[in-house]
């Protein structure tokens, strides 16, 4: 996933999130309620907001980990790959330098 894609989630589910709040706020505002009604129904809808807004963070976050995991993965294969590399070229040496040894004990 790719840092553009992580942001456009944040960014689609606050606004989601923004745009809902706003809506039911000016929607209660303006309806034909006493006060004490109106409060219980914005309390109630700022409880439902906060849950909406918590599982998106843990969607989020169940995300979040996804990636680290992938990246995990991709450097220990990387670093286990230049480990490789490297014995391959240490061998290398030792028997380039093996020969040369040999050949310089004949003369």
């Amino acid at each position: 996933m790719s840092e553009h894609d992580d942001h456009s989630f944040t960014d689609t589910l606050l606004t989601f999130l923004a745009g809902a709040a706003t809506g039911f706020i000016l929607g209660i505002l303006f309806a034909p309620a006493s006060g004490k009604e109106t409060r219980a129904k914005l309390k109630e809808k700022a409880v439902k907001t906060g849950e909406m807004a918590r599982e998106g963070y843990e969607k989020l976050a169940k995300e979040a980990e996804k990636g680290l995991r992938v990246v995990r993965e991709r450097t220990s294969e990387g670093v286990d790959a230049i480990k490789d590399f490297l014995e391959k070229k240490k061998e290398e040496l030792a028997r380039k330098t093996g020969r040369r040894e040999e050949g310089e004990a004949e003369k």
